[in-house]
């Protein structure tokens, strides 16, 4: 790839419809080429206290994790003046539920940084100490600090948690293949540090601005191993630097002393652990100058560099450089590169260089540079790993523009410019105000006493569809990014964009949260069929894999249409059915130890699916009922789930006459075989179970002291699976079937099944070009979503009774216990478990860290359980 002229665009690609050009914004026309590729979803900011206040700190941290929880920092100022440095943590679709911390740092926070799981945070300060923050009984809305490091008075400048070694490339030009290992590829990459086995080690990596770089190892005791060395012998200031990862698990640092008249170095860091103590050894590598530097018309007119950063972590050969003035900016994008070393004649002739042996060189060559821009504010990077080819230039000049090919850049006249991350060209602009004329002259530009509102922290979110930013008044603003910027979309096209990303995100276990915010609800039917039918394609293996990530994935995605809000339902109550009947199975054990391949649970599977009587006592005979047997205590610890399964059995079996309404929640369980073939082994287990401990069984009020309720409920969901157990060949239920349904509330009480409420969340109420006004720490009164109005059941009047969804208890009007509740599907459950019994502790243990749908949890007040 030929470097470019730094004032010209000429080598780097056709000329784009609107580049990054002179300062004052862009050319005539471009911006509305681009209006609408970034809108405001949302803005939240703080509320005015008298006696103390919010202030953005300077500098201003902000990260965002892979799990969509957003950490910022900001500085609470008293009376007397005094500034304590304060960590926030929110959570996306709950921003004005912020959970504050008092850091307990001395000094400005510099850096925060998540590891690769979303669940911890780092945070390091001005002062040289660092720490390590993490989840309080699993609550998203609740942290702790227990182990650090420090190197006192000596600020951390660069920080960033050590590689595991995981690395997924996404293949763009493969999104119509139909595996998924095709679209999404392992890539070898090596952790920093392993331990014994090949187990990557945790810790993380800071360099300081004196030029030291410590590594601090977690051992699996808790101990923490700390190692500082000196990048280089000579040590100088460090005012920038950042930090990558190579696939060969060694560390690249790129520091710079901030004068654009100094050169950028490299370094190469490899940790090791040796006698049970860290070992850094560092390494150098080639430097660069900036271009502009070395351009005499631009010598002087940039002299401070203010941004460098690697274009992503795994990415050492690639880095974005910016070099400012009081007023302008800027910036270059470099790339690392293998280059033949020429070899001089007279040593060509004695000893001539063929093939591989011709010595090799890494040099820096530039890639792209912008023209005079507005001084830049703020960077922020794709996290995408998107696998790119020779073709980067050609994708860079297309109008064609993927998610994770761009990088955000924000100027202090307020705008945000989306650019292609190898050529710098613009695809999207947003302006926070009015965006001013260049045919406007400039002495004719009003004058203003206050820089304008402009963000000061920027950050993409992991599949780069959303941008988060916190401005120099301390305000957060969420802005859309369109899946594919440069010009409008196909709904086709957009709509296989959103499926990638989707399926994307169910591969890695990342929380999709920003991809709804693209979903119209027009899209919503498409993408669940498209979404299942990819899912069919795979292998079995991994199916049963994603079988849960695919359920809560279609439920989110229900949401945000009211023609499917109805399967909301269906899909969480699949989704407790399955981990209902996973739990259940796994307490059967076998009667001899040297049994068979098939455990109890597969051999109860394979006897319910073959024998299709309808008589419960006779499905029974077929077992080994000593495999059943379970201590008393554990039975009777399982009633409230078992009276569950008993309860939707009835529900289900009353709602089969009217099967025709979709909108009534537990449609969709008559025509899945597998579901009610789960529900028919259920039932099996709870008579052997009843005949042990008869005050297990779930409760039925009947009209008749004499009916097997039971029997009754077994006999009509069989003749109900019977006709849907094989999907290509389903038949209608006759209409015995139904007359008996329909006398069933005659026969028995049906009893008001619990529904999960509708989510409090935002993503459902947002709509485009109608951003909404939030504060933080004030639950707002959001507009009533159009998809849960049609469905009763999903709303909860003031004072109703409420129940513990995942243990099914009831916990009245006004629960005296601690609650928390999913972030994604609203499920409310007990803070703390009232039952100790082993198979309830198994049954806590599948959703102690997330709710069944994958969600984080959250306090919440005791008035809103």
């Amino acid at each position: 790839m030929a470097a470019s002229d730094p004032g010209r665009w000429g080598e780097c690609g056709p000329r784009p419809p609107g580049r990054l050009g002179a300062r004052g914004g862009q050319e005539p026309g471009t911006v509305l080429g681009a209006v609408g590729m970034m809108d405001l979803a949302y803005v939240c900011e703080w509320e005015k206290w008298a006696k103390s206040t919010y202030c953005p700190s300077l500098p201003l941290a902000c990260a965002w994790s892979c799990r969509n929880l957003i950490a910022f920092t900001t500085d609470l100022r008293n009376d007397d003046q005094d500034l304590t440095h304060m960590i926030h943590i929110l959570d996306t679709e709950h921003p004005w539920e912020v959970h504050s911390v008092s850091s307990g740092h001395s000094e400005a926070i510099t850096c925060l940084e998540w590891d690769q799981s979303g669940s911890r945070l780092l945070s390091a300060d001005a002062d040289g100490q660092i720490k390590c923050w993490s989840m309080a009984d699993h609550l998203a809305n609740s942290w702790e600090s227990s182990v650090g490091s420090q190197v006192e008075g000596d600020p951390i400048v660069a920080l960033s948690w050590l590689h595991n070694g995981v690395k997924l490339a996404l293949h763009v030009e493969k999104s119509g293949a139909s595996s998924f290992g095709e679209k999404f590829s392992r890539v070898k990459f090596s952790p920093s540090l392993t331990l014994f086995g090949g187990k990557p080690m945790e810790g993380w990596i800071a360099v300081t601005v004196s030029g030291l770089v410590t590594v601090s190892l977690l051992k699996p005791s808790g101990q923490v191993l700390t190692s500082t060395e000196s990048l280089c012998r000579l040590r100088g200031r460090v005012a920038l630097a950042d930090i990558a990862f190579t696939g060969g698990g060694n560390i690249v640092v790129a520091a710079a002393d901030g004068s654009s008249a100094s050169p950028v170095k490299f370094y190469k860091v490899c940790v090791s652990v040796v006698s049970e103590k860290c070992r850094i050894d560092t390494e150098i590598l080639p430097s660069l100058f900036m271009r502009c530097t070395t351009d005499p018309n631009r010598k002087d007119r940039f002299p401070a560099i203010t941004h460098l950063k690697f274009l992503a972590r795994d990415m050492s050969e690639q880095v974005l450089l910016c070099a400012s003035s009081q007023t302008s900016s800027l910036v270059e994008c470099w790339s690392l590169r293998k280059e033949g070393l020429p070899v001089n004649n007279i040593f060509q002739q004695i000893s001539p260089v063929v093939g591989d042996k011709q010595p090799m060189i890494l040099k820096w060559r530039i890639l792209s540079a912008t023209n005079d821009l507005d001084r830049v504010s703020a960077v922020a990077l794709p996290k995408l790993p998107i696998s790119l080819t020779n073709t980067d230039l050609k994708v860079a000049s297309d109008t064609q523009f993927y998610p994770g090919l761009g990088l955000a850049l924000a100027f202090q006249d307020g705008s945000v410019h989306m650019v292609h991350r190898l050529s710098l060209q613009t695809m999207a602009v947003f302006y926070s105000s009015a965006p001013r004329s260049l045919d406007e002259p400039a002495l004719k530009r009003p004058r203003t006493t206050c820089p304008a509102v402009h963000f000061k922290a920027m950050q993409l979110s992991w599949t780069s569809l959303a941008l988060v930013g916190i401005d120099n008044h301390g305000k957060l603003s969420m802005l859309r990014i369109s899946p594919s910027l440069g010009h409008p979309l196909e709904p086709k096209l957009a709509l296989q964009h959103l499926l990638f990303l989707l399926e994307y995100c169910m591969v890695t276990g990342y929380d999709w949260w920003d991809i709804l915010l693209h979903v119209q609800p027009g899209m919503v039917q498409s993408l669940v069929e498209r979404l299942h039918e990819e899912y069919t394609r795979q292998k079995p293996a991994l199916q049963q894999v994603l079988s849960t990530r695919i359920l809560a994935m279609k439920a989110s995605l229900c949401k945000l249409s009211p023609c499917t809000v109805a399967r909301v339902c269906d899909y969480h109550t699949k989704l407790f059915l399955m981990a209902i009947t996973s739990t259940l199975k796994s307490l059967l054990r076998p009667h001899f130890l040297n049994t068979p391949d098939k455990s109890p649970g597969d051999r109860l599977a394979e006897i319910c699916a073959k024998i299709t009587d309808v008589d419960i006592d006779k499905v029974m005979i077929n077992l080994k009922t000593e495999e059943f047997v379970l201590d008393m205590n554990t039975l009777q610890a399982l009633q409230q789930l078992l009276q569950w399964v008993g309860d939707f059995v009835l529900y289900l079996l009353v709602s089969l006459p009217n099967q025709g309404s979709p909108l009534r929640p537990g449609h969709s369980f008559l025509r899945d075989g597998t579901s009610l073939g789960m529900l028919r082994e259920l039932m099996v287990v709870i008579r052997i179970w009843g005949l042990l401990k008869p005050s297990c069984l779930p409760v039925y009020t009947a009209t008749s002291d004499t009916q097997d309720s039971m029997s009754l409920l077994f006999r009509l969901l069989t003749k109900l699976w019977i006709c849907c157990r094989d999907e290509g060949a389903a038949s209608e239920p006759d209409e015995g079937l139904v007359d008996e349904c329909c006398l069933l509330p005659s026969q028995l009480l049906v009893p008001n099944l619990d529904w999960l409420p509708a989510s409090d969340g935002l993503v459902s109420r947002l709509q485009p070009k109608q951003p909404l006004r939030l504060r933080f720490g004030r639950a707002p009164t959001l507009p009533s979503s159009t998809s849960t109005l049609q469905l009763d059941g999903l709303t909860r009047a003031p004072g109703q009774p409420k129940i513990d969804h995942l243990r099914r208890l009831h916990l009245g009007a006004y629960p005296t216990e601690e609650c928390k509740a999913c972030t994604r599907c609203g499920c409310v459950t007990m803070l703390k478990s009232p039952n100790k019994t082993t198979a309830v502790t198994q049954w806590e243990q599948r959703w102690i860290k997330n709710c069944l749908c994958g969600g984080l949890w959250r306090r919440v007040p005791l008035s809103c359980s």
